[in-house]
């Protein structure tokens, strides 16, 4: 049986479909339909029953997937042990992060970080997604949560503070006329979304949107107020805070224990807790 054959089976297992599994494992659909059926040839077993927009696994595939999730674990814990034993500092660091703090706080800071430390080189994924860290997507993450598995070392590193912002026209208005910008429903769980909706109240909310770029962006063009980071609202000239004080968000650093000791780690961790405390520190 070929390790990577089992690897590719593994993604289109948890993902259900030969595409999402391709990315994942950064090869062309083709290639995974070819691992796959190559494992089942080894095998002897019908592992997948091929629908036109989807995989299902048989009850085979169903047994084959569980045994081998402790050895996708177990190359994980490999991996990291790996990375934690050497002592150089030429090194790429993975690090997830909101994609509002990647853009805004962490990446304008890089180039100091890149002349004091020329053979580490960060690899930044800004999307709206968790990494998973437990598939080593990320060596280290920036989150506004504080995760539950006990595994992963946590510090809280920052606090980003949020308010109103609207132009200066909206300014001159009475509060009472103001419409708003606001998260899109699959966000309104979010404590800074449900204070806004609370403050909103009768109002109308005329534009929704999933990330705060665009938010930002309406509220820039005239379109109503928006609740924004204070990182991204101060800096802009064109919008005026405004508005009693929203609830804070924590910003956490998560990563394993035996990865905090590789040397090129630590350099990256010490980084992004001065990044994020400098911008949005836990203090005023």
């Amino acid at each position: 049986m070929d390790w990577q054959d089992l690897c590719h089976f593994m993604a289109l297992a948890s993902h259900g479909s030969f595409s999402a599994a391709a990315r994942e494992m950064r090869v062309d659909h083709a290639t995974v339909a070819r691992r796959v059926a190559a494992l089942e040839r080894d095998l002897g077993l019908r592992l997948v029953d091929r629908l036109p927009r989807r995989a299902v696994l048989t009850p085979d595939g169903l047994r084959v997937a569980a045994l081998a999730v402790g050895m996708g674990e177990a190359e994980q814990r490999i991996a990291r042990y790996a990375r934690s034993a050497t002592t150089t500092l030429t090194a790429t660091v993975r690090i997830s992060a909101p994609p509002a703090l990647a853009a805004c706080v962490i990446a304008p800071a890089v180039a100091g970080f890149r002349a004091a430390n020329p053979g580490i080189t960060l690899v930044m994924s800004g999307l709206s997604g968790l990494a998973a860290m437990d598939r080593g997507e990320a060596d280290l993450a920036v989150r506004l949560a504080r995760p539950e598995d006990p595994d992963l070392v946590t510090r809280r590193i920052g606090l980003i503070r949020f308010a109103l912002y609207v132009t200066p026209e909206w300014a001159a208005l009475p509060p009472a006329e103001w419409q708003f910008i606001a998260y899109d429903p699959t966000l309104h769980h979010l404590s800074q979304e449900a204070w806004l909706r609370a403050f909103v109240a009768a109002r109308p909310v005329v534009f929704e949107a999933s990330d705060l770029f665009a938010q930002h962006a309406a509220a820039r063009a005239g379109l109503g107020a928006a609740l924004l980071p204070r990182f991204m609202g101060d800096a802009d000239a064109g919008l005026i805070r405004t508005g009693p004080a929203p609830p804070t968000r924590d910003i956490w650093l998560l990563t394993y224990p035996d990865l905090r000791r590789a040397p090129a780690i630590r350099r990256a961790m010490d980084f992004l807790v001065e990044a994020v405390g400098r911008i949005c520190p836990l203090l005023p």
